[in-house]
């Protein structure tokens, strides 16, 4: 390009950009003309903030190269902004009475709290045998138990039948650990069948517990691998696995063990474990002992028809049975399928109560979604059961929990259960306790 045209072009650029770089002084002194200040708008004046929203502008004049707005339309523009910002407003108050409220509330669950551990701790924890049937620490029982009392009244609840002491924990820790050294290593040509036999049902029971921790409430990532309780975990399950052989590890078990890490110490983490298990019902679904899971269900079935019969007969018309969504149920004590707050709540129940307060509170979850699940089929009620509603509250849960009656025929929970046994009762589906 030649100079000329060069100087052509960069003057040309220089006429178009010049007034903007200048300040209205100056571009007066070069071009003689006098810069009026736009004038503010009389209806920008009337505003008593600036406006901060695209909502606002509708209140703005238009540009003047466009027609101005009628008498009609600015009053129609202003009303539409009136009640927008009024909308607005009565949304952020009932946003912050709702925060009130949930603060409030707050509150009060915190002094009540309080005030309970002050009970557990000063009444009725030293004088427990004394106390714990007493009908004020029943009732102070179904409120729930304040965290820092949850792991020891759940010990002593649970009790310790089997006598395990921290030192028999320390030597089936032991166990597990060399077990899972020589697991690591090449079996030897020379071991016999049954010992070959016996190590790959430990290496298919470590696996599986490598494999349950992973998916341990996933949304802590505390159990996880790398997590703060994960080896915790893994030495509760493994220790487990060489004190009962005969029960080795059973998928679910991760939960349980895990809620009572998340409340006591190792060694008492592992005691409450052991007990627990050991309880019948608990013993019976762990071991797969079909005959009493039916009793179970059986029994379950009695109290649901009991309480329940609409919602009772639309299961019977589906051909739903119980195992369908009782296995993991029971399976986790509700950890896995409840928030975990609420689910310390029912165990908080259940360990005054025993198995009764299990089924007990699975009618009370039917009841609860009653309504829903009258309108639903069988792969939607399966799949609601499975996965539970994130937003149920305690306080309903428990308020229909405590409307279910254990009672049929005058006969109670225990006695039901003892004779329960319809001919009638599908098989339990094999497919239903791997998924558990």
């Amino acid at each position: 390009m030649s100079k000329k045209k060069q100087e052509d072009s960069s003057g040309s650029l220089r006429s178009v950009s010049t007034p903007n770089l200048l300040n209205a002084g100056e571009y007066e002194a070069r071009t003689g003309r006098i810069c009026k200040p736009q004038a503010q708008s009389s209806r920008r004046k009337n505003l008593e903030f600036e406006p901060l929203s695209t909502t606002a502008l509708i209140l703005e004049d238009r540009p003047a190269n466009l027609p101005a707005k009628s008498a009609e339309e600015a009053q129609r523009h202003r009303q539409e902004y009136d009640e927008m910002v009024a909308e607005a407003k009565k949304r952020e108050m009932k946003e912050a009475l709702k925060r009130k409220k949930i603060m409030k509330e707050r509150f009060k669950q915190e002094e009540n709290i309080a005030n309970a551990m002050i009970i557990w701790n000063t009444e009725v924890l030293p004088n427990w045998e004394t106390m714990r049937h007493t009908r004020k620490v029943r009732d102070l029982w179904w409120l729930g138990l304040p965290p820092s009392v949850r792991g020891k009244v759940w010990s002593l609840a649970i009790g310790n039948e089997l006598n395990i002491t921290h030192e028999l924990y320390e030597i089936f820790l032991s166990r597990a650990k060399e077990q899972w050294k020589s697991l690591s290593e090449t079996v030897s040509e020379n071991d016999t069948e049954d010992s070959g036999a016996s190590i790959s049902d430990r290496e298919a029971s470590l696996e599986l517990i490598k494999l349950d921790i992973s998916r341990t409430f996933p949304s802590l990532f505390i159990f996880q691998k790398g997590g703060p309780y994960h080896d915790l975990l893994h030495s509760v399950l493994g220790a487990y696995t060489c004190y009962r052989p005969d029960v080795g590890y059973v998928q679910g078990m991760s939960f349980i063990a895990a809620v009572l890490i998340l409340n006591l110490e190792e060694a008492d983490a592992f005691i409450a474990f052991a007990n627990l298990l050991n309880k019948p019902c608990q013993m019976a679904f762990f071991r797969v002992d079909h005959s009493m899971m039916l009793k179970y269900f059986a029994a379950f079935e009695v109290f649901f028809e009991e309480n329940l019969p609409k919602l009772y007969s639309h299961f019977k018309s589906y051909g739903l049975t119980p195992d369908i969504y009782l296995i993991e149920w029971i399976f986790t004590l509700y950890s896995k399928s409840l928030p975990l707050d609420l689910a310390c709540r029912v165990w908080d129940v259940f360990c005054r109560d025993g198995e009764e307060f299990l089924f007990r509170t699975a009618l009370g979850i039917l009841r609860l979604y009653e309504d829903v699940l009258l309108q639903m089929d069988f792969i939607h009620i399966a799949q609601f059961l499975t996965k539970l509603p994130e937003d149920i509250t305690p306080e309903k849960l428990f308020n229909c929990i405590a409307a279910v009656q254990m009672h049929n025929s005058n006969k109670k929970w225990t006695q039901v259960s003892s004779m329960s046994c319809r001919c009638d009762e599908p098989q339990i589906s094999s497919t239903k306790l791997n998924e558990c």
